[in-house]
């Protein structure tokens, strides 16, 4: 079935979703109903081991919620209803068991930072800002940004984020530990592409398990979360890329790592 709100391509073992509602690429119904079945797509395809969110053009990466199916939940008092579909969709995203990177081409305000922070890795424009603006409205954020903004920069600068509203920029983001890099805007999907590559390669079967046990871990006290990696460890331990990568490491050339 064909998508009417993003665009799926792949090549080299990674796969790019871009939003296509331009110029703002807000998040609809619609578009949460295609990324969703796009995912379960490149969940299932052994030949995807990496995963590039970006935004059409050059204005927005996702600039929130779509205005219109927003005011009709307020006005129905389905707002929860809401807010609970794109939490279902951002956590998976967040526990996705393929490396996913966000690549900021434009305005990631609101619902569209709270994406930007569900991603793995995040590479942002140099033109490009960033926030959390519901305040302004009135309203709070309510796609996960009082929970994972504050995991990700620390309750001071959260509280400051969410307080004033205010759009950041990429050097900013990064100096907060928002973000991973900055990147010129014309070479930024050349950067997430060649970062794609590299996580592409490595084994994915750890890879998984990375994010699983960083994910679980920081739900749970320190000793639990050792626990996990304990059972992690073992489980990686026994995988044939395990014996791979050690083979590789003793014979001095690069692991052939097969998923496996």
């Amino acid at each position: 079935m064909p998508y009417e709100t993003i665009v799926v391509n792949q090549a080299d073992r990674v796969a790019t979703v871009t939003f296509n509602r331009p110029p703002m690429n807000p998040i609809s119904n619609k578009m949460i109903e295609e990324f969703s079945r796009a995912l379960d797509a490149i969940e299932q395809d052994p030949e995807v081991r990496a995963l590039i969110l970006t935004g059409a053009g050059e204005k927005a990466f996702c600039a929130g919620a779509d205005v219109t199916e927003f005011g009709q939940a307020f006005g129905e008092g389905s707002v929860k209803d809401l807010v609970m579909t794109r939490h279902r969709l951002f956590t998976r995203l967040e526990r996705f068991p393929k490396p996913v990177i966000a690549a900021i081409n434009g305005y990631a305000l609101g619902g569209g930072c709270e994406l930007a922070m569900s991603c793995h890795l995040r590479l942002m424009a140099d033109t490009a800002t960033i926030g959390q603006p519901e305040i302004n409205l009135g309203i709070i954020p309510g796609y996960g940004g009082t929970q994972r903004l504050p995991r990700l920069v620390g309750r001071t600068r959260a509280y400051e984020m969410l307080f004033l509203g205010d759009r950041i920029s990429a050097e900013r983001a990064l100096d907060i530990g928002l973000i991973n890099k900055v990147c010129p805007a014309a070479s930024l999907m050349d950067e997430a592409r060649q970062l794609a590559l590299r996580l592409a390669k490595q084994a994915p079967v750890a890879v998984k398990l990375i994010i699983d046990s960083v994910n679980r871990g920081l739900e749970v006290p320190v000793e639990q979360g050792l626990e996990i990696e304990a059972e992690n460890m073992a489980a990686v331990s026994a995988t044939e890329d395990a014996m791979e990568g050690v083979m590789a490491f003793m014979q001095k050339r690069p692991p052939d790592f097969k998923g496996r």
